[in-house]
């Protein structure tokens, strides 16, 4: 049989074999890719995330599970660390189920120590990027009514200007090398603080450090918590439709859902127990926690950590030191990496599985990488509000497609006109979503949750996508406004917010362009209040209240935004110009 052939008979035989029904007016379209994979999961599989650490751990006691910077935990120490961590919470600062507990770090050991000791003591965990202004930080301190945060010192200034008006309770403070030996975990701090110069000076007098956590915790004993799976696991923040940003409620089982779903489908093409995941996209990324984190952990594998991935040579040079099978990333990491000299010339021997995500896999990028790795790059869909997957190509494809893949078992995709039908397949429209993985709804907002959950219990994802002939789907386009810088979402509104709180800014209207480093770009229309209004001085503002990534790369100054004919700024004519 030729190659053809063989591939398209594969492809016929995936349709036979379903996991999942799409309905598209009056047919029903079949999903699957390979003979074993189950139609449903069982996602009360466990009451919580807790529990199936717990038989990991017991499982893979003495295997590695996490490293970083050249300190390794095995899953039993890991486990004992982080009981040491959960009961300094519950008996020292009196945190109990339910409360909840900001996580602002870099990828480090301390990460997971944090989650699974919080998760063991009951807390709810926040996830927050590090690099977040002042006024993006005390938005969500505030919107998720934090108690207790755990803090990078490099980033603990941003905390002091904002405390005061948060409701924050407990602050730990943690140093970069603190998980070390302790002759390089002195080493380490003192070339960061001293050497390097990268932890501004900042006062929190309340603060307790992270050393000190461990050694108290260690010599207390953590109270098990009663945990079921409608306990809230992570409130984890995303921009959601409007651009104002958002706490999406995952439970324990949504999280354990997306696992158990994952897992269906790669259980047939990993070695459980010897897995080694390089995770360099940060454990506050929805994508990397459940992907790389938990997953792995379910896997009894072990995630290296990379706490700087922006160092290519760096994070190239980290790699040569394992016989890593897996990585996880987006399209702007891969393409860096295929682009940092040593990369091509890594041992692939032992690499079975590369998955991008958080935004479209490029197919240049996607040849280039299978050329030099000799693996495929598998791209899936997923959002915060799902926990994140949703779909995904087979373990087994044999080329780049384009595709997002096909929906995991248990979750039904549905594609809709603007009025909420069901089109025919090969038309497009709104990429609609039910499954255990879809989140309860946005923290304390039901307007905004009942704008995105509809009766039934269909989750609208903004996406236009289509099902081709084979049954896999495809993004076309966003529905709505939002850009997609190196896959982490930046809404215009938020952006224009800010650029218009200048004295200086009319008006202003902010979209995205295409970017081969990034995917895209901030660009920003404005029409000046006063003429004296430089390109230097709205990035100087910009960057003072935005991320890094949300920062406009390009400025463009104009006499007057189009609008429609209620006011609004019509950002598809700002695509125009």
């Amino acid at each position: 049989m030729e190659a053809s052939e063989q591939k398209s008979t594969q492809e016929e035989m995936a349709l036979d074999n379903s996991t999942t029904k799409i309905m598209a007016k009056d047919k029903v379209w079949l999903n699957s890719y390979s003979e074993g994979v189950p139609k449903e999961i069982n996602p009360d599989t466990y009451q919580s995330i807790v529990e199936m650490f717990d038989e990991s751990v017991k499982k893979y006691s003495n295997n590695p599970a996490m490293e970083n910077m050249g300190k390794c935990y095995s899953f039993q120490e890991l486990s004992n660390k982080a009981e040491d961590f959960g009961a300094y919470l519950q008996k020292e600062l009196g945190l109990k189920h339910g409360d909840r507990l900001a996580i602002m770090m870099p990828n480090l050991l301390q990460y997971p120590v944090a989650i699974f000791g919080a998760m063991k003591a009951g807390l709810t965990i926040i996830n927050v990027n590090p690099l977040y202004t002042k006024r993006e930080l005390k938005h969500q301190l505030i919107d998720s009514g934090a108690d207790a945060i755990v803090i990078i010192a490099n980033f603990a200034d941003t905390l002091e200007a904002v405390i005061e008006e948060t409701s924050l309770k407990h602050v730990i403070v943690t140093e970069l090398g603190d998980a070390l030996s302790p002759f390089k975990s002195k080493m380490v701090n003192f070339a960061v603080k001293y050497i390097k110069k990268m932890v501004p000076k900042f006062s929190l007098p309340k603060a307790i450090k992270y050393k000190e956590v461990m050694k108290r915790g260690a010599e207390l004993t953590l109270e098990p918590v009663d945990l079921h799976h409608t306990d809230i696991a992570f409130l984890q923040y995303t921009g959601g439709t409007t651009g104002v940003a958002k706490g999406a409620v995952l439970t324990h089982k949504n999280i354990v859902a997306n696992v158990e779903q994952s897992y269906a489908w790669l259980k047939g093409s990993v070695k459980e127990g010897k897995e080694i995941i390089i995770t360099a996209l940060p454990l506050y990324h929805i994508f990397s926690l459940t992907a790389n984190c938990m997953m792995f952990i379910k896997l009894g594998g072990k995630n290296v950590l990379i706490t700087n991935p922006r160092d290519m040579p760096g994070f190239v040079k980290e790699m040569s030191k394992h016989a890593f099978t897996a990585i996880t990333g987006v399209n702007t990491l891969f393409n860096g990496l295929l682009n940092t000299p040593g990369f091509s010339e890594l041992d692939f021997s032992n690499f079975n599985f590369s998955l991008g995500g958080g935004m479209a896999v490029q197919e240049s990028v996607a040849k280039k990488w299978e050329e030099v790795t000799g693996v495929t790059l598998l791209e899936a869909y997923g959002l915060t509000e799902t926990s994140p997957g949703v779909c995904m190509n087979p373990t087994n494809l044999e080329a780049y497609n384009g595709c997002i893949g096909l929906p995991l078992s248990s979750t039904e995709v549905s594609i809709r006109d603007d009025d909420g039908n069901e089109v025919a397949q090969g038309e497009s429209g709104e990429l609609w979503v039910r499954g255990p993985q879809v989140m309860q709804g946005y923290l304390d907002r039901p307007e905004d949750t009942q704008e995105v959950l509809k009766p039934g219990g269909w989750f609208t994802t903004g996406d236009v996508a289509f099902m081709n002939e084979k049954g896999y789907f495809k993004l076309v386009d966003r529905k709505k406004d939002m850009i997609l810088v190196s896959g982490f979402n930046v809404y215009p509104n938020e952006i224009e917010e800010v650029v218009s709180s200048h004295e200086k800014v009319l008006e202003v209207g902010a979209i995205g362009v295409p970017s081969e480093s990034s995917g895209e770009i901030v660009k920003i229309f404005v029409a000046k209040k006063d003429e004296s209004l430089t390109k230097e001085e709205l990035i100087a503002h910009c960057k003072e209240n935005l991320t890094g990534y949300k920062v406009p790369k390009i400025v463009t100054f104009i006499d007057e935004l189009p609008k429609s004919n209620v006011g609004k700024i019509l950002r598809r004519e700002l695509r125009d110009l």
